[in-house]
């Protein structure tokens, strides 16, 4: 039943195939089955996802039911939600129960989303693998062995695994994109801006964004519009209407420019290349023209990004220190005890990297030559996209470099692993819109292709992204424990 699109189920509800309880209890099923050995949630619902069901009912009896009424849905856990744990992945929050709903959490309730369980992830958001959260490693369904890819890997399998059809989650450095890739599913990063980041637990605040991930582009347009619009309570959230991205899919592809970024495409496994080539030419058959697009100042990138990013962490992580927020540890001597036992114990090793760096990045004497370098840097990958997009209407490149890597094969070397992010990191230095999508298999395992757009072209990227999946029928290959 949970493998049909969203768009089946909204229709099966409706003509009362199978009611909304029904639909809860099979996924409530599907997690209890496979989280055991997938590890993608740390919190389950059971109780109040059946009572909104049986709301949800009353509500489709009636005939006034909401877009996504009925329909489960699965929240990464650094999206607060009122009287449920509220974790972030981490020993810090691990207590940690909100009294209000995120803007996202609260938005997708109001269109009748029913919240079935909180995804697992990396700590505050800080990885490519969802290795490094206090509730212990997340399983790729493809392959038990490999991960599924961070820090949304815990929605990502989820979604995959068919526990819900949707998941919300959150890109910082392509923390949608790659682990969407990794599990064989379709997930976007909307542009900065465009969804509220209230209530979303910070990590670098000028590169977070909340996003959606789901088996199909059509069923990320479908949570896409709901949680998305302006809020009062985030200041950086842009006062711009919401466009109907599902009634917008069917458009055509004729005449439209798709430019392959040339540092994108190197450095690639040969076979994640030729999947995503063979994604440009079903492109190409739907009527697009590729064109090469050159992206000078792509090397960057990465450093770029993990400069900014840790700066940004070391800033917002500083409010948990044992007094005010989060973990306390027990017997402290003095305050100093306090402090460096409270945030020793609280924070992972991964997360005490990140801090340690970004707190010498802002340091004094330090700021120019790291911070402010790092944001002219920032300033020219920028630069890069608007340039290119005067010769193309969207980009195409592998998400990322590989197919999903084993489990602990990165652990000894950070540098491997932030590499990972090689292709996703620019666009959230730039704040622009991008989804992964589903390509041909490489070795029986999945591989994503990366669609970029302009600022809010959000509608044409999950158009051609579910035109693209009506050709083929990659985004519907299975893993064997959801078929």
């Amino acid at each position: 039943m949970l493998r049909q699109s969203v768009t089946r189920l909204r229709e099966g509800l409706r003509k009362g195939e199978y009611s909304a309880r029904e639909l809860v209890e099979a996924s409530l099923a599907s997690i209890n089955q496979q989280n055991p050995t997938l590890n993608a949630l740390i919190t389950v619902t059971p109780e109040s996802a059946l009572a909104a069901a049986d709301d949800a009912d009353r509500q489709l009896a009636a005939g006034d039911a909401p877009d996504l009424c009925g329909i489960p849905l699965i929240h990464k856990d650094n999206f607060c939600t009122d009287g449920v744990l509220t974790t972030c992945g981490a020993r810090m929050l691990a207590n940690f129960v909100p009294a209000y709903d995120a803007t996202v959490t609260r938005n997708a309730a109001s269109h009748g989303a029913i919240t079935v369980g909180k995804a697992n992830m990396d700590e505050f958001a800080m990885g490519s693998s969802s290795e490094h959260g206090h509730f212990g490693v997340v399983r790729n369904p493809w392959d038990h062995e490999r991960v599924p890819g961070g820090s949304s890997g815990g929605s990502a399998a989820a979604v995959a695994a068919a526990m819900a059809p949707l998941a919300t989650a959150s890109d910082t450095g392509g923390s949608i994109r790659q682990p969407a890739a990794f599990c064989g599913i379709t997930g976007m990063k909307p542009s900065y801006g465009r969804v509220s980041r209230y209530g979303l637990v910070a990590y670098a605040s000028s590169l977070d964004q909340a996003g959606v991930m789901g088996v199909s582009a059509e069923d990320c347009a479908w949570l896409l519009r709901a949680i998305s619009g302006f809020d009062p309570l985030d200041s950086t959230c842009v006062q711009r209407p919401v466009e109907d991205y599902p009634a917008q899919l069917d458009g055509t592809l004729n005449g439209l420019k798709i430019g392959l970024p040339k540092p994108y495409w190197e450095g690639l496994e040969p076979a994640v290349a030729d999947a995503v080539h063979a994604q440009a030419d079903e492109l190409v058959k739907l009527g697009a023209e590729l064109v090469e697009v050159e992206m000078p100042n792509a090397s960057l990138a990465v450093s770029t990004y993990y400069l900014i990013a840790q700066a940004e962490c070391s800033s917002n992580l500083s409010r948990y220190d044992g007094v005010r927020f989060g973990h306390r540890c027990e017997d402290p001597k003095d305050l100093q005890d306090l402090y460096r036992r409270s945030r020793g114990e609280g924070f992972c090793e991964e997360t005490q990297r990140r801090i340690l760096v970004g707190t010498f990045a802002l340091s004094s004497g330090y700021i120019d030559a790291y911070y402010g370098k790092a944001m002219r840097a920032r300033r020219l990958i920028s630069d890069d996209f608007t340039a290119a997009f005067e010769h193309c209407d969207l980009m195409l490149s592998p998400t990322a470099p590989s197919a999903a890597f084993k489990i602990g094969e990165k652990e000894t070397d950070p540098i491997a692993m932030y590499l990972a992010d090689v292709n996703t990191v620019a666009v959230n230095l730039a704040g622009l819109p991008a989804l992964s999508t589903p390509g041909p298999q490489v070795s029986g395992l999945p591989v994503g292709g990366q669609l970029i757009g302009p600022y809010f072209s959000e509608a044409r990227l999950l158009m051609v992204a579910h035109q693209l999946q009506q050709a083929t029928d990659w985004h519907l290959q299975v893993p064997e424990a959801a078929a």
